[in-house]
């Protein structure tokens, strides 16, 4: 199995600024766009690990912007695993235009998994095991 997850979307006119270029912090939804859909593939439902009392929090985040995507244009978020134990993941993102994958973006998100009130707990051994396949 590849060690990445790819969602297509097209860029939506609402994401865009007047010059029809996507608005900067759009990238970060977008990673969590490809960061649900990475975790999906994996069989790691964040409903369930939720209905167990557990959150993940992002704790860092980081992006390096290297083109522009623009209203209507394709693109492809690639997220990958590039870091997991019991405490913390960090997944990593590529924005690629569709057509000739050129990179507009890449970054990564770190999360922390926390209970209900906010202390850090260890991942749950089912979530974990999901996402180390």
């Amino acid at each position: 199995m590849k060690d990445f997850v790819d969602v297509n979307i097209r860029v939506r006119y609402a994401e865009t600024d007047q010059m029809g270029v996507a608005y900067y912090a759009n990238y970060l939804i977008w990673f969590e766009v490809g960061r649900s859909e990475f975790c999906r593939k994996k069989e790691f439902r964040y409903a369930d690990l939720e209905a167990m009392g557990y959150r993940l929090v992002v704790t860092e985040v980081h992006c390096r912007y290297r083109g522009s995507a623009k209203y209507d244009e394709l693109i492809i978020i690639r997220t990958q695993l590039k870091h997991l134990n019991k405490r913390k993941i960090t997944f990593g993102y590529h924005i690629l235009r569709e057509e000739s994958k050129e990179v507009i973006a890449e970054g990564e998100t770190q999360h922390i998994c926390v209970d209900s009130n906010g202390k850090t707990k260890s991942l749950p051994e089912k979530f974990l095991h999901c996402l180390a396949q």
